[in-house]
C-alpha cells in the first residue's frame, strides 16, 4: 500500500479507501455483520485505512456496521463520515443544518461509530445557501476544540462548486470530497487546481463512475430494484458505457484490471490523496487495494507521505 498526506490534516492516509454507501442498503444489498467485518479485516491486512461514511447511509446503518468492525482496532483507521441529512426510507432523506442538528447528528454518529472523536466530519452536500451559516462554523470550531472532531471537510456537490473551497478557511475545512473519475473530469478545470493551492486533501468519490469503469457491465446493462443506479435512465447508463468502453479499448493497458486502471487513474492527480470506492465483498477489496501498485501511482506524487 502507498500513503499520502490528506493535505493541511497531514493525516497519514492510504491511496486507497474504502467507500460505504452500499452498507446503508441503497446498492440491492443488505449486508450482515460478518461480511462486513471480513471485509474490513482483510482491508486492514492489505494496509488500508481511510473509511468514508455517512449518517445517512441507512439510518447510521453503514456506521454502526463499520463501528463494530474496527472497535477493537479503531486508533489505526481513519473515519470520514458527514452530515447534513437524515434518511427516511430507501432514496428519502431530508436536510436538517442547523447549528443544533450539527451537534446532533456528531452525536448520533459517534454512538454508532463506537467512539468518542471523528477524524474527518464532513458537510454532506450542503448547497451554498445552508453553507453559509458562520453559526455553524463557529459550532464546528467549539466541535474541533472539544476533541469530538479532528479534522472538517466538505463533500461537494456539484464537482464544480468553487464556493466552498473559497470559503474553506472560514469555515475550518481542511479536506474536500469531490466526484471524480475518468468519464467526469470537470473538477480539473478549477476545483482540484485551488485544492492544491491551499493545501486541501482530497477525497475522490465514485472513481469508478458507479461501476461503470468497471469493466464488467455491457451496453444494455439494467440494475436490479434497490440498487440506486436503476433509477438513472437507459440512455444516460448506456452512454457511459459507450464512454467507458472507448476508454477501455483505447488507454487501458492490455493484461490491466480497468477498476484497478480507473482508481490508479485518478491517483495521477497532483491534488489527489485518496480514492473511496465501494466495495460488496472481501474480492472488491483486494482488488481495489491492487491498484495501489499500479506503475501509474507514482512514488513521487506531491503528497506522497514521507513522515
Amino acid at each position: 500500500m502507498k500513503y499520502r498526506r490528506l493535505g493541511k490534516t497531514n493525516l497519514k492516509v492510504s491511496v486507497i479507501g474504502i467507500g460505504t454507501w452500499q452498507f446503508g442498503g441503497e446498492w440491492g444489498k443488505d449486508f450482515s455483520q460478518v461480511e462486513v467485518d471480513r471485509m474490513f479485516a482483510r482491508g486492514g491486512e492489505l494496509g488500508l485505512n481511510l473509511i468514508d461514511t455517512a449518517e445517512c447511509y441507512g439510518d447510521h446503518l453503514s456506521e454502526s456496521l463499520i463501528g463494530r468492525a474496527i472497535e477493537k482496532d479503531r486508533s489505526r483507521w481513519v473515519v470520514a463520515t458527514k452530515f447534513g441529512h437524515r434518511f427516511h426510507g430507501y432514496m428519502n432523506r431530508s436536510e436538517p443544518r442547523r447549528p443544533e442538528d450539527v451537534v446532533q447528528q456528531l452525536e448520533e454518529s459517534l454512538k454508532a461509530l463506537r467512539t468518542d472523536y471523528i477524524d474527518l466530519y464532513q458537510f454532506h452536500s450542503w448547497g451554498n445557501k445552508d453553507f453559509d451559516q458562520p453559526e455553524v462554523w463557529n459550532v464546528l470550531e467549539k466541535l474541533i476544540k472539544s476533541g469530538k472532531v479532528r479534522h472538517v471537510g466538505s463533500s461537494i456537490s456539484p464537482n464544480d462548486n468553487m464556493h466552498q473551497i473559497e470559503w474553506a478557511d472560514q469555515a475550518h475545512i481542511e479536506a474536500i470530497q469531490v466526484l471524480y473519475n475518468r468519464l467526469d473530469r470537470k473538477p480539473e478545470q478549477a476545483v482540484l487546481p485551488a485544492c492544491r493551492r491551499q493545501d486541501l486533501g482530497v477525497l475522490a468519490r465514485v472513481p469508478l463512475a458507479s461501476g461503470l469503469l468497471s469493466g464488467r457491465h455491457k451496453i444494455g446493462k439494467t440494475f436490479a430494484p434497490g440498487d440506486y443506479r436503476g433509477d438513472k435512465k437507459q440512455e444516460e447508463i448506456d452512454d457511459k458505457l459507450r464512454q467507458a468502453e472507448q476508454v477501455r479499448q483505447t488507454e487501458v493497458p492490455s493484461g490491466v484490471d480497468m477498476a484497478q486502471w480507473a482508481l490508479a487513474w485518478c491517483l495521477q492527480h497532483e491534488a489527489i490523496s485518496c480514492v473511496i470506492p465501494g466495495c460488496k465483498s472481501v474480492e472488491q477489496v483486494e482488488s481495489n487495494a491492487a491498484a495501489a501498485g499500479l506503475a501509474m501511482v507514482s512514488d513521487d506524487h506531491p503528497l506522497a507521505w514521507r513522515g
